[in-house]
């Protein structure tokens, strides 16, 4: 016996198929989710000690006149762990007299990380004796003086050019400025960075109180002293397990329930096979 043609059937199954797709990636969709809840409980939490006011994406602007002392150079090296350590992006800007783009903004955190050992004072086995001083690739080049406002001002006008307009800049220095700079820092402050411009963050290394208050009185900057480089080694950052990740969590709960409310609104179709005589017996 021959089947009966029914009209409309090359619609059923461009619908079959449509429903079919729409499983498929909802069940796609939610084999990523759960993957992604995986790794993310299998990630440990770090928690880095003495933060610093940074964030990624910040330009740094680094003191290397020769003035500054040993002890402030093992506290600049310090800074510079802290900021590997954070894993962010930064931008580097490098000054003495004059001031030069050593890295661009953006760089990963590890670059930073050859620097260090620049600002690591070998420890001396002779009493009385002071520590030398390690000799970095800008030692004789521009190293002579002191001119905090290059430095500032090629930061501003980084950001600028690449239109990162909330990166803030984070000036690490002891903040001992040339007598015949003052004034133009106070331009460069007071014009480029403030309320509505490129904020200003400072990390004060060893700095005298004397500058610490020509700062505070400009307004436009955020002080925050650094630490002495403490005597024992950093202790490893703090591991906790991983935090639940809610975003995934509620995606995978959200794909689920469009998942069932589809195959309930899209029941699959299922003939009657029940002969024609058992209907009219």
């Amino acid at each position: 016996m021959n089947g009966i043609p029914v009209p409309g059937t090359q619609t059923l199954t461009w619908v079959a198929r449509r429903t079919l797709l729409v499983r498929a990636v909802l069940a796609a969709m939610l084999i990523v989710l759960v993957l992604m809840v995986a790794l993310a409980l299998r990630r440990p939490a770090v928690r880095f000690p003495s933060a610093l006011p940074v964030r990624s994406g910040d330009m740094v602007v680094l003191d290397l006149s020769a003035s500054i002392s040993s002890d402030t150079f093992s506290r600049i090296g310090e800074t510079l762990r802290k900021l590997v350590a954070t894993g962010g992006r930064y931008g580097l800007v490098v000054f003495s007299n004059l001031a030069y783009e050593a890295l661009p903004p953006g760089t990963p955190a590890s670059a930073l990380r050859p620097l260090i050992r620049y600002f690591t004072v070998p420890s001396t086995l002779t009493p009385g004796v002071a520590s030398a001083i390690p000799t970095n690739p800008w030692a004789n080049s521009f190293t002579s003086g002191t001119n905090i406002s290059t430095g500032l001002d090629l930061a501003h006008r980084i950001l600028l050019a690449d239109h990162l307009r909330r990166s803030r800049v984070i000036l690490i220095s002891d903040l001992g400025d040339s007598p015949d700079d003052l004034q133009r820092l106070n331009q460069v402050v007071t014009t480029e960075y403030g309320p509505g411009r490129t904020q200003l963050r400072v990390i004060a290394i060893d700095a005298d109180p004397n500058d610490e208050v020509f700062f505070q009185h400009l307004g436009n900057a955020a002080i925050t002293d650094a630490q002495p480089t403490p005597q024992k080694p950093t202790p490893p950052p703090a591991i906790s397990p991983g935090a639940l990740p809610l975003g995934p969590i509620l995606g995978i709960v959200v794909t689920l329930t469009i998942l069932a409310a589809h195959s309930l609104w899209s029941a699959r179709l299922r003939w009657d096979t029940t002969p024609l005589d058992r209907h009219h017996g």
